[in-house]
């Protein structure tokens, strides 16, 4: 018994963590990777870099969006799920 209550504050520690840092980190990238799944052609997107665009081709991992400037081929992971749902929304 003496043990299991000097290894306690660890294991709630380990608990906290776990859930106030590691779980909803999961939880983000599971999104992130849900809202790169559903994109189609058409949909208005951000980059993470700040480029506003349309989404003109898809690949499995690339996409090519139209600019303004032209058009840009780059990978989903560049496109920001948060302010791309905010351009969504407007």
């Amino acid at each position: 018994m003496g043990q299991l209550t000097q290894f306690a504050p660890f294991i709630l520690m380990f608990v906290v963590i776990y859930f106030f840092m590691i779980r909803p980190q999961q939880k983000r990238a599971k999104q992130e990777k849900e809202f790169e799944a559903s994109l189609k052609v058409g949909d208005k997107i951000i980059t993470k870099s700040g480029l506003h665009g349309k989404v003109a081709e898809l690949a499995d991992t690339t996409v090519v969006i139209e600019t303004m400037a032209g058009k840009l081929k780059m990978e989903r992971t560049a496109i920001s799920m948060e302010m791309s749902a905010a351009l969504a929304k407007k």
